[in-house]
């Protein structure tokens, strides 16, 4: 008895679906935010979780190409509230910057919204590294004059911790990312009017960048995304070293019409526990042969330049190599005369906010690890209208091939905050 050849046709439509819906549910979860405390750089959670239904109006459709010219940037939405100076408010707000760059935005916009709802001076903070002793003064990365002006009749700001302030006078308070006036009412304000002062210092409970459902009070709001997104820029020389890289690796992929591809990738973070997923096929991380594979199915010419924040070069990064000839570490493209002082052994936070403002100012970008960098840096690019962040997948040999498909959904469903802040 011969074969329908419509059983045929139906085998092979089955299979497929059931590799599409297994590539599915490992991106969902790859995807899908985990609550926890972060108290600590490095620490991987999943993406956002949203289906992946619609395609990103940036790359849908197979003849654009991975190089597709995006949309201008959008304009902020907010405006700066004014500030009544009141005679009787002598207090101050003090706090640290740590673990990176991605937490020091996050950090930044807690420290200022708490200060502007007890109408108290904000102190400009140290920036402390992983290691004991690893510190240094704002000034040394940021740039002061920009982050005082930019936050002028918003909040006050002194550059320097004043004399009077002790541990006797100074409560010292964790507080959650993204903090709310409500929280501040009940659990900062009271010990602020006791003690005079307080010292904040952000935790984690989730790493979490998607919108509110409900919309907040709308000076709340304006003040959360001056902060985040309006007070930050890096001091003449750090700002002068990323351009000189930025435009090196623009140089290096003129056969792509000058346009590079930045992925995310640190190796010791691979063997983190939280990026081996739950023994059910499931991924949080992707190393280098994975996205190898993931940019080679995608399109990408192998003249494509490609940028990897892994500090050194290592073995490892050679399937990356192999495919993309032009791929680099830090190291490898960073002027000769800067390497003594940002890449030295005590350079370590300088490596940080290189790899993050590299990563915001790509023409791709690739998050092969998930979290607060991934997070941040969106935002970063969303308000600069450079959309193009793919999230890695494994996709199978025989499946066709749609970028949209893997385009952030920060970007597709335009859920991330910073899309509350521009316009």
């Amino acid at each position: 008895m011969g074969i329908d050849p419509r059983q045929i046709v139906a085998g092979v439509l089955t299979v497929t679906m059931f590799l599409m819906l297994g590539n599915m549910v490992k991106r969902e979860h790859f995807d899908a935010p985990i609550s926890h405390h972060v108290n600590h750089a490095g620490s991987t959670q999943a993406f956002e979780d949203t289906k992946d239904s619609e395609k990103s109006l940036a790359v849908d459709g197979d003849d654009d190409g991975p190089w597709k010219e995006e949309s201008s940037g959008l304009k902020p939405c907010w405006s700066k509230p004014g500030f009544e100076e009141d005679e009787d408010s002598k207090g101050f707000v003090t706090f640290s910057l740590t673990n990176g760059p991605e937490y020091h935005v996050s950090q930044i916009t807690d420290a200022v919204v708490v200060a502007r709802y007890l109408r108290a001076t904000l102190v400009i903070p140290d920036i402390r590294g992983s290691q004991p002793g690893d510190w240094r003064n704002f000034g040394d990365i940021y740039d002061i004059e920009k982050f005082v002006s930019s936050l002028e009749g918003v909040v006050k700001v002194v550059k320097s911790q004043p004399s009077e302030l002790s541990s006797k006078n100074l409560a010292v308070l964790r507080i959650p990312n993204r903090v709310t006036d409500e929280y501040i009412a009940e659990n900062i304000e009271p010990v602020f009017k006791s003690k005079g002062n307080v010292r904040v210092a952000t935790y984690f409970p989730s790493v979490n960048m998607k919108k509110g459902k409900i919309e907040q009070e709308k000076e709340r709001n304006s003040v959360g995304c001056l902060a985040m997104f309006g007070s930050l820029e890096l001091q003449p020389e750090v700002r002068e070293v990323v351009d000189s890289m930025v435009d090196r690796l623009k140089t290096l992929s003129r056969k792509s019409d000058g346009q590079f591809v930045a992925v995310d990738v640190r190796l010791d973070m691979l063997d983190n526990k939280g990026c081996q997923g739950n023994g059910d096929g499931s991924k949080k991380c992707y190393d280098p042969q994975e996205i190898a594979m993931f940019l080679r199915k995608l399109g990408f010419d192998k003249n494509s330049a490609i940028y990897m924040t892994q500090s050194r070069w290592d073995t490892s990064l050679d399937a990356i190599k192999d495919l993309f000839p032009k791929t680099y570490t830090k190291e490898g493209i960073m002027p000769m005369e800067k390497k003594q002082k940002y890449l030295g052994s005590d350079a370590s936070e300088y490596e940080k906010v290189i790899d993050f403002y590299v990563c915001s100012e790509s023409d791709v970008f690739v998050p092969a690890i998930s979290g607060l960098f991934y997070a941040n840096v969106a935002g970063k690019r969303i308000g600069t209208g450079k959309t193009r962040i793919l999230v890695p997948a494994n996709i199978p040999s025989d499946a066709s091939v749609s970028l949209g498909s893997y385009v952030s959904r920060y970007v597709s469903k335009k859920n991330h905050m910073a899309y509350s802040c521009f316009c």
